[in-house]
């Protein structure tokens, strides 16, 4: 019974998680933004680590990657920490919100890929 009613609430949240993930077919791949600045409110958690960072005047949101993805590359949460300077590589949002989905982090003169 207990088992009944764990796998009920599972399959009934299943879809709620499946919503709250962005695809990434919501960024523009045809404009490659590059951003050499300090990032701000650094998140180092999954599904994607976040981060802030200026660009074109305004605060833009930023999607990493996966941290076990990242660490297993050699990226880790003190190399990208508030303040460090990085330069970001990837794709706006295609809908001209203030949002980046990173493919590639430089820092310290390492180059990571993140996908």
């Amino acid at each position: 019974m207990i088992r009944t009613v764990i796998l009920a609430a599972g399959l009934a949240l299943a879809p709620a998680a499946v919503l709250a993930h962005h695809g990434w077919s919501s960024y523009d791949a045809d404009k490659v933004v590059r951003v050499t600045a300090p990032l701000t409110d650094v998140a180092w958690g999954n599904p994607h680590a976040t981060a802030k960072v200026s660009y074109q005047g305004r605060t833009w949101d930023v999607v990493l990657a996966p941290i076990a993805r990242m660490t297993a590359r050699g990226l880790t949460q003190d190399m990208v920490g508030p303040g460090k300077p990085v330069t970001l590589e990837g794709y706006p949002r295609s809908d001209g919100s203030a949002e980046m989905r990173i493919e590639r982090v430089t820092v310290q003169g390492k180059v990571v890929e993140l996908r």
